[in-house]
Formats: structure tokens, C-alpha cells, sequence
């Protein structure tokens, strides 16, 4: 992809979506948590993403990988949609 088609390419997203990121405490935590639940390895970056879906109150979190992102607790597995 040439840089041009990028570029248009990433304002397309921006206008549909909104960029969301934790804080460091935020991130801290969202990983605290996940260790204390026995979480480890890529599903580490499913609960901050989940952690940020929770941020912004995002009503549906559409996810391939549903099973995963029903294990990191109750308020993010009642969200958990497949595309």
C-alpha cells in the first residue's frame, strides 16, 4: 500500500472511530487483574482492549475470538458479539 492510500486509509478510520487508551494506572490494573484470574499470554492484550471497550461504555465488543473475551469477567462477556 502505497503511503497516500494509507493516509486515506487511516482518516477513514478516524472518522469512524473513536482512539481510546489507558492511562498507566488503567493499564496497570487491567494487567493485575488479568494475572489474578489466571490470564496469560495474547489474551493479555484481549483484556486491555476489553478494558478500553469498558472505558468508553462501549455497548458491543465484536470480536473473532468471543470464547477468549468471555473469560475476562462479567461486564465484558455480557458486551461479547461475533461479527
Amino acid at each position: 500500500m502505497a503511503g497516500d492510500q494509507a493516509l486515506l486509509f487511516l482518516d477513514e478510520v478516524r472518522s469512524r472511530l473513536q482512539v481510546t487508551a489507558l492511562d498507566p494506572v488503567e493499564y496497570y490494573e487491567s494487567i493485575k487483574s488479568a494475572v489474578a484470574e489466571d490470564i496469560f499470554g495474547g489474551t493479555i492484550y484481549d483484556m486491555v482492549l476489553a478494558q478500553c471497550a469498558l472505558k468508553v461504555e462501549a455497548e458491543i465488543i465484536y470480536t473473532w475470538d468471543a470464547r477468549d473475551f468471555a473469560r475476562l469477567g462479567k461486564e465484558i462477556a455480557k458486551r461479547v458479539r461475533t461479527p
